[in-house]
């Protein structure tokens, strides 16, 4: 990469440059943090205004059928599905990526009877591995099953129900093959659960051509809806009827306002949502969506490819013998939406990117993560970010006892 010139002419020819517009990128801040949180859409603040003042000010209860507030759990599953390659009806939006997990796991067990194992990553996203935790803890008849990377093929035999993976490493990038794990794993007689947070709306999904079973997202990353938007569920059509939700909440009943005693599974999706939903959060979500449905995703995909690529050159070039070292597949094609160094002070050095405008974050033991996010980030920002970050590392301004404090959230 030979200057910023360079990367100002990319600026200049991308094809996305204008949805940075879109966004509310503050002045003086290059935002290297969409896959914790994107985002806010310029549109938001008026859709939340409009809904709390027009619709909950002045309908009321009303709103619930004048402003469609019932159906927003299945109109922004209809919405997420294309997005992820799911059919309508097969992804529904509702409560945390973590209930949601515990949600479908539960399912996929009763689906898979005789078989007691669910396997996964250690190093999978803790959440995941927390929540089938409990779970085969509180059936106490099931076990989980925590391997490597390498070791996951051998490890799907079959006494396993299901597989439970993330799509895009969280700390590394690294992307799994969804389609051939998929294959593995129904080779087996096993279900599969995908966590598709840190690849959906960066990058294409195909569930239905993979022959997913199930998988589960979050809002707030790239779908750009804001802190603790909610989440999503997906379940292939195929395993509908005979899914038995273990969260038996009126919201699944096959008619919730008739108040019956018992409870009566809806059809289809619908019968795997709980409690009522999160309305306003929800309009949140439904704007940073509509952007996404509006661009293509293989030119973002193509986009987040050629910036991860320059970032890892530049840091190459411009950072040698400062201590980095490389956390993430150098092949675009096996990395997700980021990329990953590790360096023994990792989180002082992203203190000390933060303070000057850089904002990354940084993720235990060591590793400083870069999230790559081409609705909003420009070219010349990799740049840029690269630069401050070499000044960092020469200057050993992360040294400074104010960047030594571990803050709650890193």
């Amino acid at each position: 990469m030979s200057d910023r010139q360079s990367f100002e002419r990319l600026d200049a020819e991308d094809s996305l440059a204008s949805v940075r517009d879109l966004f509310v990128v503050p002045d003086k801040v290059i935002y290297l943090d969409g896959n914790s949180l994107g985002a806010l859409p310029r549109a938001t603040p008026e859709r939340v205004r409009a809904l709390i003042e027009d619709e909950w000010g002045v309908s009321l209860i009303r709103s619930w059928n004048a402003h469609g507030w019932i159906q927003y759990p299945r109109k922004l599953g209809d919405k997420i599905a294309s997005l992820v390659g799911a059919r309508p009806g097969e992804v529904v939006a509702a409560d945390s990526t973590s209930v949601n997990l515990f949600k479908l796991l539960a399912a996929a067990l009763k689906l898979r009877p005789g078989r007691n194992v669910i396997v996964s990553e250690k190093e999978n996203f803790p959440t995941d591995l927390y929540i089938a935790q409990g779970l085969t803890e509180m059936l106490g008849t099931h076990e989980l099953r925590m391997v490597t990377r390498d070791e996951l093929i051998e490890s799907i035999d079959d006494d396993v129900a299901v597989v439970s993976l993330t799509h895009v490493d969280f700390r590394t990038g690294e992307l799994h093959d969804m389609r051939e794990l998929t294959r593995r794993a129904h080779e087996s007689g096993a279900l599969i659960l995908w966590d598709l947070s840190h690849s959906a709306g960066a990058l294409p999904v195909d569930l239905e051509d993979a022959q997913a079973d199930f998988a589960v997202g979050c809002g707030y990353k790239y779908l750009n809806g804001g802190p603790g938007a909610p989440a999503y569920l997906y379940a292939a059509e195929r395993h509908h009827d005979a899914m038995q939700p273990p969260l038996s909440g009126w919201m699944g009943h096959v008619a919730p306002f008739a108040f019956d005693t018992d409870y009566r599974p809806a059809p289809g999706i619908e019968r795997q949502l709980c409690g009522t939903p999160s309305v306003m959060a929800m309009a949140a979500l439904e704007v940073g969506l509509d952007i996404l449905l509006d661009v293509d995703m293989d030119v973002v995909r193509k986009k987040s490819q050629r910036m991860g690529d320059a970032f890892i050159e530049l840091v190459g070039e411009q950072c040698a013998g400062l201590g980095l070292s490389i956390a993430c597949p150098t092949d675009s094609a096996a990395r997700g939406s980021q990329v990953s160094f590790s360096h023994e002070a990792g989180y002082s050095i992203m203190q000390a990117l933060v303070a000057r405008g850089v904002i990354g974050d940084f993720r235990a033991p060591d590793v400083l993560r870069f999230g790559l996010t081409p609705l909003y980030l420009r070219h010349v920002d990799i740049w840029d970010a690269v630069a401050i970050l070499k000044d960092v590392l020469v200057t050993e301004s992360y040294l400074r006892p104010e960047f030594q404090k571990r803050q709650l959230v890193t």
